[in-house]
């Protein structure tokens, strides 16, 4: 019975992860242009900073958990 009940606040989180992360993800193609290469560009590096950081901390915290 208690791995039904871990089982189901496991999947409780991933939801939320899910749905946390399905956020990030309004951007698509289509919206501009890519930078030349020249621009020195790094919004790609500190956006996805902060996903991977939270799945980093989710990951630890199930961890423990699980």
């Amino acid at each position: 019975m208690e791995a039904v009940m871990k089982m189901r606040v496991f999947l409780a989180i991933m939801v939320v992860v899910v749905m946390a992360f399905s956020g990030f993800q309004n951007v698509s193609a289509a919206d501009g242009p890519a930078p030349s290469p020249a621009s020195a560009a790094v919004t790609t590096t500190t956006s996805a900073f902060l996903p991977t950081f939270l799945a980093s901390l989710v990951a630890l915290a199930l961890g423990l958990i699980f």
